[in-house]
């Protein structure tokens, strides 16, 4: 249970303003926490080195100075709480204001105002007309995964010409910058695929051409986020090739459909494979479906988008997406590099996305409040199987943890929406394509004016 009590107040624009307090024997608890911190840090004569007790540190640096530093430590998780207690779904940075310090045995007040998600007015969601198209599988298709195969069942033979894209090359070579070797810039007997974009651009292309016994100079800029300090050098690679190996695919026979996959003939292979993408291939209509009768609920309902609220989505947005690249070892400031923008520049650019994923949230949770959607302990359980799986603990456990932190709520309404798109969907009524087509009432995701929810009952057809 929180400690923190809120009230809120809703402001225009889709803000809101929440009043949080903390109770006293909160604020008391965390400067005890806090000078007994300090106490481990500082020396007073008459006690040991991190043994002075807090009510001595409070004496000795003020409970000013202690409820100050008891403020940088807790505040961060008072807010959670609030935000947490206040029932909101915040978006943009707060604008978070701390009162007056209170006295000793008086309680901590502190005000938080934030854009939040915003509210839909739903029309109709129930019984939606939804083009669906049909899993098609074409021979061109089956022919690529089978070329796919023979690809990877392919062997490798020495030949007496000029290296060609799509051969491999076997190589010694050293690297080095400025004169220099380093690190990692040196191999031997090295299997080079030419035209597989595995290398640092350019080098691979500079191959093309060579013979066993040449040797040459291959010089490539290190891309900018490039590792281990060598982004945005220039190096000069001393390459011998000693081998030219062309590829060579196996015949696509009875032979091949048995070593491949088990089976007696190339007939029964394809058969396979065709099962296999057209499986792959309902797999992604379901997902385009979902996501159709998504956006059919939402071109019914109305929702207000403040454009501040709109470029506050969009930071995140962005943010998400530097967060996803910082984890594969691309820098924010490099990838500002690459893309020629700045951070400004690129959350302009994501407001159209911004704008329809906050549509899509509003109309949801719109849709949970009117069909009250609340999640069983089993269902939860059941969405947070697989995490528990991945940390080898039973959901049980995980459940507790979750509760323990804090967060459950946060993943009950993530099962609620969860089921709030489980209940449209079952409720929409697939179409063909042609159908829909045949009405002339399409819409897209894309088209602006018509993402403002009309109410119009136009029809989302994918692949339109």
């Amino acid at each position: 249970m929180s400690p923190v009590k809120t009230s809120v107040t809703e402001l225009p624009e889709s803000r809101v303003r929440v009043q949080a307090e903390v109770p006293a024997e909160e604020v008391e608890r965390r400067i005890q926490q806090a000078a007994r911190e300090l106490g481990r840090q500082m020396r007073i004569p008459g006690f040991r080195k991190g043994k002075v007790p807090p009510p001595v540190v409070i004496r000795r640096l003020g409970r000013e100075a202690v409820l100050d530093e008891a403020l940088r430590s807790a505040l961060g998780r008072w807010y959670v709480d609030a935000i947490d207690e206040a029932g909101i779904s915040p978006i943009g940075e707060p604008d978070l204001d701390v009162g007056d310090l209170p006295e000793e045995g008086q309680p901590l007040e502190f005000s938080i105002e934030i854009g939040v998600r915003p509210k839909a007015k739903l029309g109709e969601y129930k019984g939606l007309e939804v083009g669906r198209r049909e899993p098609e599988v074409d021979d061109a298709l089956i022919d690529q995964e089978i070329d796919g195969l023979r690809d990877r069942f392919a062997t490798l033979e020495t030949v007496e010409r000029p290296a060609e894209s799509g051969d491999h090359v076997v190589v010694d070579y050293i690297g080095r910058v400025d004169g220099e070797a380093f690190e990692g810039g040196e191999g031997r007997d090295q299997l080079i695929e030419l035209g597989s974009g595995r290398l640092v651009p350019g080098f691979e292309e500079q191959l093309i051409g060579a013979t066993a016994g040449d040797e040459r100079d291959v010089e490539v800029t290190f891309p900018d986020e490039y590792p281990g300090g060598l982004g945005g050098k220039t190096a000069v690679f001393e390459v011998t090739v000693s081998e030219v190996k062309a590829k060579r695919l196996p015949e696509l026979d009875d032979e091949f459909a048995a070593d491949a996959g088990g089976f007696d003939t190339v007939a029964e292979l394809r058969e396979d494979v065709a099962t296999r993408l057209k499986e792959a291939e309902e797999r992604t209509i379901e997902r385009e479906f979902e996501q159709a009768v998504i956006d059919a609920a939402v071109a019914e309902a109305e929702v207000e988008l403040p454009d501040k609220l709109v470029h506050a989505q969009a930071h995140e947005l962005l943010e998400q997406t530097l967060s996803t690249l910082a984890r594969r070892g691309i820098s924010k400031d490099a990838y500002l590099r690459i893309a020629g923008k700045d951070e400004e520049t690129l959350a302009h650019e994501a407001e159209p996305d911004a704008a329809i994923a906050l549509r899509r949230e509003a109309v949801l949770a719109e849709v949970v409040k009117a069909e009250q959607i609340d999640p069983t302990e089993e269902q939860v359980l059941e969405m947070i199987a697989p995490a528990a799986e991945r940390e080898g603990i039973e959901p049980e456990k995980l459940l507790e943890q979750l509760r323990e932190g804090g967060r459950l709520e946060r993943v009950r309404d993530d099962v609620a929406t969860s089921l709030a798109v489980d209940l449209l969907v079952k409720e929409a009524t697939p179409i063909s394509v042609e159908q829909a087509k045949a009405r002339q009432k399409l819409w897209t995701p894309g088209q602006e004016g018509k993402q403002q929810g009309s109410g119009s009952g136009q029809l989302w057809t994918p692949g339109s």
